[in-house]
């Protein structure tokens, strides 16, 4: 019997000296959105399949890693926790993982030296390796380069031959942040999502311009993805992860059953 591999809905919280904040597109539009610790009660409560915490400056600035921030949430909820931002070396992945993480994601560093994808999944396996990339699509619409430092530097790499290289290096997983859709709650870019899902085999997250039920529905539909995540809309109250996941059970996917 094959078995049937559900969907997963994923809050995103991006910390900022501390707080969690939300952007249009990385740059426009600050926001405040709450205390990391209580969002992350909160989607427990919702029981959100995962949670992703983006430590959003930590390369640009130069910074340490969250280590504090996963202790505290790691001791207060059971989901399975992502944490990235400031990533350098296998010892800062073992720290953040001592810290509570579950999973470590790369994206600044792995660019600089993509041996640290390599070295980390031969360290602590692949399953924890989460490739994020920041990409946007170019000018000529021929594709989509692949930026670093919190979308501030584009690297000029194509996005399809960045996924090739981290899949081969190692990565568990990919989660694709398209920096054109991301904050403007206007739909996931599905045919970026679809076309890194049909060049890897490993699990792809989705993220970056969620803004209704439907264009969950979408991006795990139409884009192939093998996750959904977002930011916006939970932070600030339009949807709740329980509402997308009934919506989906609805429409026919499979997601994670609720507990009362």
């Amino acid at each position: 019997m094959t078995a049937v591999i559900t969907k997963r809905i994923i809050p995103c919280l991006d910390v900022q000296n501390g707080r969690v904040v939300k952007n249009v597109k990385f740059f426009e539009n600050h926001r405040d959105a709450g205390n990391p610790l209580l969002l992350a009660q909160k989607y427990e409560h919702e029981q959100a399949d995962e949670l992703v915490f983006y430590d959003i400056t930590a390369s640009h600035e130069g910074r340490k890693l969250m280590l504090e921030v996963a202790k505290d949430v790691a001791e207060s909820v059971m989901m399975p926790l992502t944490i990235g931002g400031g990533v350098n070396s296998v010892e800062d992945f073992r720290n953040l993982l001592l810290s509570g993480a579950d999973k470590i994601s790369v994206n600044s560093s792995a660019i600089r030296n993509p041996d640290l994808i390599r070295a980390a999944s031969d360290h602590f396996g692949a399953q924890c390796v989460v490739l994020s990339i920041d990409a946007k699509r170019r000018p000529d619409g021929s594709g989509w380069n692949v930026h670093l430092n919190g979308g501030r530097v584009d690297t000029g790499i194509d996005l399809i031959e960045w996924v090739h290289k981290g899949q081969e290096l190692g990565a568990g997983e990919i989660v694709l942040n398209v920096m054109d859709a991301d904050g403007t709650q206007s739909g996931f870019d599905l045919l970026a999502t679809r076309t890194v899902k049909e060049n890897v085999d490993v699990p792809v997250v989705a993220s970056g311009g969620a803004g209704k039920l439907e264009d969950f529905y979408d991006v795990l539909t139409a884009g192939k993805a093998d996750a959904a995540l977002a930011a916006s809309v939970f932070h600030f109250g339009m949807l709740t992860v329980r509402q997308v996941k009934d919506y989906l059970t609805g429409r026919g996917i499979q997601v994670r059953g609720f507990v009362e």
